[in-house]
């Protein structure tokens, strides 16, 4: 492996109580390293200006002054605003210009940046620093009076938005005005006289809507932009979008005030973003887009159309002379240098000035599932990183989008696209549209499947964009909002669909004459960028290659084991396929709602005396040995734990009057029957009733049965030559003496079984529990006398633990996190802190009995990240998850070895 090469950066400390930190030739007062402090945008912006890359001079309002601006009551920490007067002349003297002059202006970009990169979701402000005087300054100084007065409306509308909260829209219709009245469509198309009006127009516009002239101080400007950005840590875009991300425990966000430099002063200039690899494929390939004659904002919102990056050595100016050949050759030079510098993808923003290439950003680029494989894999070859870095570097969770299915090639071969935009984010998609984020959001929660189709999204649709199946937009290019969001979340996105013509009031669009509403069903391939009429069959991925790499290395290195939650062959052989070493857990009740099985199961409940009770269950014993046998033979080798009948009958019992008579007629009682039955057997609260190991102790008769099932299944596949190793687990034990008379009972009826079958040899069946209820890992050291192993159920567990039902959460729980009473939702994540305290203490007094005893965890933990982080930490032996997270946590499993 390559040695890590030293940095050849000093690293700075923090300055005690400093609340600004300067970057620029002057001095430079942080570094890569101040994340937390800085932001990752200011800590990469001094970065990049100390290994001596052509940043635009600046200072950043660190992440404590955010954090103090919301203890203090939305009140500035005292001394900000001297520090920024401070930065600001040292600017000045770096620049040559002055803050507010009429000659020679200088003008400030003000952005967030929090120390995990919250793409679109705070606020941006440019151009700051004009005003009447100022704008007319900057025209005699560039010598372009088109340039001065763009700028000037740029500003107004940005800060008419963000800092005085004037609608939107209310600028875009007087935009509408001016470009109808001079017969053009384009923004570069409208008149320098047309943009001296458009900036009154605009001025008029924050006066009626704000009750307040636009500001002419720069430094009152200044101020509420500042204001603004820390105000928009806690918008709701922000929150929702830290929520879906499960980002916690930040300060705030950071101020980054830079040097503006300018894309939009004439031919000869432009801006653009870019990643220094493909971050939908992860090729070695620099992949970005620019505009000519446009600021920042104009790419990341999708507003035009942006050219590739390769496009750019043929842009020539209109006097013939060529611009792009130089800014290119030095693009790719600075691609190679961050690369190297940082080991990692980066995403950067840029702006030509007159031909001047500026880098205004750099940061890790956010990427699909399937790229950061390849990146992780190609960057080991290229020696850029280590095996083990590779493994720690791919996020987890992001596994899941290479095993998310695609179009069958032959079912769109006989599908004819309506039209092709930009493959923004791979995967296969199909819904109903939907043309609002509110309406997606809705139409989701109500069960349908939707693709959310817009002109373009903004950060104010995140809500709808992560609810939705797929993303279609008309507008916007590879590295539009919606397509970066969509990437990071691993959402199939279509952006750039130009032939879409979206009527979002009649809630409709048409393309190529066709129209399409809410009713219809479409179908999106965010890897080819097609969009189909209808819904296209989908094929499951084949796993190869790099993911295989990836998968032996995080098997080199986990020391969990990793089971699977399969109630079917198929599920088994699913999971296999995907590295599983056995099953975790194997829910019986989900073999009795098939067919015949469902009537006997009634025909048992229903049973009034346990000779009938027996009947019954005689008639679902083939099917649950059938079962079994077709379990194991998928296992063979691997052992399966099996928990017996868990949920309270109830559940298995029809409760409308037309399904209870037509049971009645199947078992021929009378309908009466059945209905007194299901009222017997109603409880107020379920989930805390007749369920689990108190079935086994009220009915043993149906533990007898299943308990035969898996014996003879045992029994005959050892007579194939397949190794069969089951495991019992009995369910919801709270107390010793409940395991003790029914794993008696088990031992009695595996005994029984053997001598029926004639069989001597020891079938290495073990018997354990479930852990769910806290009294049982209180008393675990009890508890473990009778039990081989442990499974923790953390789904119950959680629910009996904090009071909370699972299927009732949802609402309060959005309030919860928005006011970050909970971090995250513990159902999805364990609660490490409460429901934690109970998994370790149950492991260290279970092993205070039983050194050696075998503890896991089977509920949907077993497939998130962070929480198998935990189980690595409390010793568990395994983890076990649905078949399709099996290759999440084997390398979660590995990222936890090697923390």
């Amino acid at each position: 492996m390559a040695k890590k090469k030293k940095s050849s950066v000093k690293r700075k400390s923090a300055k005690a109580g400093a609340l600004v930190y300067y970057f620029g030739k002057t001095k430079t007062d942080g570094d890569g390293t101040m994340k937390e402090l800085l932001g990752g945008k200011g800590a990469n912006l001094a970065e990049m200006t100390s290994i001596g890359l052509p940043v635009p001079a600046g200072f950043t309002i660190t992440t404590e002054c955010c954090a103090a601006y919301y203890k203090n009551g939305r009140k500035f920490p005292t001394g900000l605003i001297a520090e920024c007067e401070k930065a600001v002349s040292l600017l000045e003297k770096e620049t040559g210009k002055k803050f507010g002059s009429t000659s020679n202006p200088l003008l400030l970009s003000v952005r967030s940046g929090a120390a995990v990169s919250m793409p679109g979701m705070m606020n941006t402000i440019l151009n700051l620093g004009l005003n009447d005087d100022a704008v007319v300054g900057l025209a005699n100084m560039s010598g372009n009076e088109r340039f001065a007065y763009d700028s000037y409306r740029r500003l107004i509308n940005m800060y008419g938005d963000v800092v005085l909260e004037v609608p939107h829209h209310a600028f875009e219709a007087e935009f509408d005005k001016i470009k109808l009245s001079e017969g053009v469509s384009e923004d570069n198309d409208v008149s320098i006289e047309g943009l001296i009006k458009l900036c009154d127009m605009y001025k008029n516009v924050v006066k009626k809507h704000a009750g307040i002239d636009f500001p002419q101080d720069p430094m009152e400007q200044l101020a509420l932009a500042i204001e603004a950005v820390f105000s928009s840590w806690m918008i709701d875009k922000a929150v929702i979008y830290r929520r879906i991300e499960g980002i916690i425990g930040l300060a705030g966000t950071a101020v980054n005030v830079q040097t503006m430099v300018f894309g939009n002063m004439g031919e000869d200039c432009g801006t653009g973003v870019a990643f220094t690899r493909n971050p939908a494929t992860g090729q070695n390939k620099f992949y970005g887009e620019f505009l000519i004659n446009a600021q920042g904002e104009d790419v990341v919102a999708g507003i035009r159309t942006p050219q590739p990056v390769a496009e750019m050595p043929k842009w020539k100016a209109s006097n013939n002379k060529t611009v792009g050949k130089a800014a290119h050759t030095t693009l790719m030079k600075i691609k190679t240098i961050l690369e190297k510098h940082y080991r990692d993808v980066q995403d950067i923003e840029f702006t030509i000035e007159q031909g001047k290439l500026f880098m205004l950003q750099t940061r890790n680029g956010k990427r699909t599932g399937a790229a950061a494989v390849k990146i992780a894999c190609d960057m080991v070859k290229e020696k850029l990183i280590t095996e083990k870095e590779a493994v720690k570097r791919i996020p987890a969770g992001d596994l899941t989008q290479l095993l998310l299915p695609s179009f069958d090639s032959a079912a769109k071969k006989n599908a004819k696209a309506l039209t092709i935009g930009l493959p923004a984010s791979p995967g296969a998609a199909f819904g109903k549209p939907a043309f609002t984020a509110d309406e997606a959001v809705d139409r989701t929660h109500a069960g349908e499947q939707v693709i959310l189709v817009r002109k373009e999204t903004s950060p104010e649709d995140v809500d709808g964009m992560h609810n939705a199946a797929g993303i279609l937009t008309s507008t916007g290019g590879m590295t539009s909002h919606a397509a970066v969001v969509a990437r990071g979340w691993g959402k199939c996105c279509v952006a750039g669909a130009g032939e879409v013509i979206i009527n979002e009031k009649a809630k409709k669009f048409t393309v190529n004459g066709k129209t399409y509403g809410v009713k219809d069903v479409i179908s999106i391939d965010g890897s080819t960028g097609e969009v189909f009429a209808g819904e296209i069959a989908s094929v499951e991925p084949k796993l190869s290659g790099d993911f295989s790499t990836v998968m032996k290395w995080a098997d080199k290195y986990r020391t969990l084991n990793i089971r699977t939650n399969a109630d079917t062959p198929a599920d088994a052989k699913r999971a296999r396929k995907f590295g599983a070493e056995g099953i975790g857990l194997c829910r019986t009740e989900h073999m009795f709602f098939e067919g015949d099985r469902i009537t006997a199961m009634r025909e048992m409940i229903l049973a009034e005396t346990k000779k009938a009770r027996e009947a019954a269950l005689k008639k679902l014993l083939p099917y649950q040995r059938k079962d079994f046998v077709g379990i194991f033979t998928a296992m063979k080798g691997l052992p399966v734990t099996v928990r017996l009948l868990d949920p309270p009958l109830h559940e298995f019992l029809p409760h409308d009057a037309k399904s209870q008579k037509e049971l009645a007629g199947v078992l021929g009682v009378k309908p009466a029957v059945v209905k007194q039955r299901v009222a017997q057997l109603h409880e107020m609260n379920p989930m805390l009733g007749h369920r689990g190991c108190r079935l086994s102790v009220t009915y043993p008769e149906i533990l007898v049965m299943q308990v035969t099932a898996i014996v003879e299944a045992a029994i005959a596949c050892k007579k194939k030559q397949i190794k069969a190793m089951p495991e019992i687990m009995i369910p919801l034990v709270g107390t010793k003496k409940e395991l003790s008379i029914l794993r008696e009972l088990a031992e009695q009826t595996i005994t029984e079984v053997k001598a029926a079958k004639k069989v001597r040899a020891d079938l290495g069946i073990t018997i354990g529990t479930m852990i769910e209820i806290p009294r049982a890992a209180l008393t675990a050291d009890e508890i473990a006398k009778d039990a081989d192993f442990f499974s923790f159920g953390t789904n119950d567990l959680t629910q009996l633990t904090f009071g909370y039902s699972r299927d009732d959460i949802n609402g309060f729980l959005p309030d919860y996190l928005g006011q970050e009473i909970l971090e995250r939702d513990p159902f999805q994540s364990i609660d490490t802190s409460g429901v934690g305290q109970l998994i370790e203490a149950g492991v260290k007094n279970g092993r205070s009995t039983k050194k050696d005893l075998k503890c896991g965890i089977c509920g949907e933990h077993g497939g998130d990240p962070a929480s198998i982080d935990f189980c690595h930490k409390v010793g568990l032996n395994y983890v076990s998850c649905s078949p399709f997270r099996v290759p999440i946590a084997r390398l979660a499993a590995a990222q936890a070895a090697l923390s």
